[in-house]
């Protein structure tokens, strides 16, 4: 039986004896094992580009391209256009 997985992201440093410490509390109210993806950079920033590329290739996100999760259209909802 194949289980579902729940992606959460959040921001985190590996210190100094290469341990990952994250900025947030898990949204996890029981102890369970989990599956980490640890997405880096040589240098110190991502541009939002290369967020969206490295999620596109993540099976983090897989469960995206069922059908089931096409649940709007193109007459959902109203447009939004900033008036800034």
């Amino acid at each position: 039986m194949e289980s579902k997985l729940t992606a959460i992201e959040l921001t985190g440093t590996v210190n100094e004896d290469h341990q990952l410490q994250l900025d947030d509390v898990l949204p996890i109210s029981v102890p369970k094992h989990v599956r980490v993806i640890v997405l880096y950079s040589s240098d110190d920033e991502w541009d939002d580009n290369e967020w969206l590329h490295a999620a596109s290739l993540s099976p983090a996100f897989d469960f995206l391209k069922d059908s089931e999760e096409e649940i709007y259209t193109l007459i959902d909802g109203k447009p939004y256009h900033d008036e800034a």
